[in-house]
């Protein structure tokens, strides 16, 4: 049935986990498919959940105005025309300049790209283990929850459901947290890690050291760590390829 003749959806959470399996298990998908799953997404469609024309995400976790979309152009721009207040769609590069046309005739707006590199740790890291840095266990809720805004974490709802499901480890001086990597997502086989540190202390190998305890970790489970970052984010992929990243795919960020 063609695109035309499919009515776009706003999906109900039970239909979250059928887009989810639709969506299988790759690095590219492991945020995507953990929000659905813990009910931190809203879902649109073009068809069904499980056989999909197009479909469209947006976090409710954090990072809201960035959506995600799946699919072919034509059907995935039907459902962004009906969407306010997104800044930017991450899409398959292979569809990227037939959206951003027809965003750009439609919005009146020009439309810019950015690579978002997808990147995994298929070997083993070891991780330099000390007093400054440590990996985090549900006791250090309140700890975690004092931080500040940037290093509190991201994508569990809590910092109880992070520190008690996910996995999360940060630098530690007087008793305050200066620097904090943790897994923003898993499901399947990938988990998706993100890090953060104070300004005040860059540059001092925090960001890595508290990486490869959350990597080394995720690994000690059977899951492999995923690495997806921005081209024009130098820093962190850097820090990507000290740990031992390896480039797989790339997706491409459409930003009004």
């Amino acid at each position: 049935m063609s695109s035309d003749h499919l009515e776009a959806t706003c999906l109900d959470v039970a239909d979250h986990f059928r887009l989810a399996g639709a969506l299988g298990d790759t690095p590219e998908t492991v945020i995507t498919v953990h929000l659905l799953h813990r009910g931190l997404a809203r879902a649109y469609v073009v068809g069904r959940p499980d056989q999909f024309d197009a479909a469209l995400i947006r976090n409710l976790a954090f990072n809201r105005d960035e959506l995600t979309g799946f699919g072919a152009a034509r059907p995935l721009w039907e459902l962004l025309r009906k969407r306010h207040n997104w800044s930017s769609v991450e899409v398959a590069p292979s569809i990227a300049f037939q959206l951003s046309e027809l965003l750009e005739s439609a919005m009146g707006r020009p439309v810019r790209f950015l690579d978002d590199i997808y990147h995994v740790l298929r070997h083993p890291v070891t991780p330099a283990r000390g007093e400054t840095v440590r990996l985090l266990s549900p006791v250090d809720s309140g700890l975690l929850e004092r931080a500040p805004l940037g290093l509190r974490g991201e994508g569990w709802g809590s910092s109880l459901a992070l520190l008690r499901e996910g996995v999360a480890a940060a630098a530690i001086i007087d008793r305050e947290i200066v620097a904090l990597s943790h897994t923003t997502a898993r499901a399947g086989q990938f988990a998706d890690l993100g890090v953060a540190t104070l300004p005040a202390w860059r540059n001092r190998g925090l960001a890595s050291a508290t990486a490869a305890l959350v990597a080394s970790e995720v690994q000690s489970t059977g899951q492999t760590p995923v690495w997806s970052t921005g081209a024009t984010n130098r820093a962190s992929l850097r820090v990507a390829q000290k740990l031992g990243f390896v480039e797989v795919s790339r997706r491409t960020y459409l930003i009004l």
